[in-house]
């Protein structure tokens, strides 16, 4: 059984998280700067950590509508399957970024450190978000 890799989409920065084998916990692992670095870096966690599928935040606007940077993480992700051969889920990452600001401050992590592990934290929150929502019992139904 393959893990998943959350992605975190910025315009210089890229976190990424993993999940365990066993779909349940999201770690983060990674910031990437640059596209070139993540290409790199995705090609080698897929082969060394048998990676079966992407988690990419999809940043939707606060009212649940697709704007300019949901739009263009949008158009990242057709080039990403393309390059990776992986398929592509999208989960919402409105206020990610906002909650690892707040779980790195209560952490203890402040200044260039904290700037340096908020991708990755965000790409973390974003991946437990999805692995949640897959790992949901269903409702039970009195038929």
């Amino acid at each position: 059984m393959g893990k998943l890799l959350g992605l975190d989409h910025g315009d210089r920065r890229f976190g990424i998280a993993l999940s365990d084998a066993g779909k349940v916990i999201a770690t983060p692992r990674f910031v990437v700067e640059g596209e070139d670095a993540l290409w790199e870096k995705l090609y080698s966690l897929a082969r060394e950590e048998d990676i079966e599928a992407v988690v990419l935040g999809l940043p939707l606007n606060m009212d649940g509508t697709e704007g300019p940077r949901a739009r263009k993480v949008i158009e990242f992700s057709r080039v990403l399957e393309e390059k990776t051969g992986l398929p592509v889920h999208f989960h919402d990452e409105r206020l990610s970024s906002f909650e690892a600001e707040n779980a790195l401050c209560e952490a203890g992590v402040y200044g260039s450190r904290r700037k340096s592990r908020v991708d990755m934290v965000a790409a973390q929150i974003i991946l437990q978000g999805y692995l949640n929502q897959l790992n949901e019992e269903p409702p039970v139904t009195g038929d």
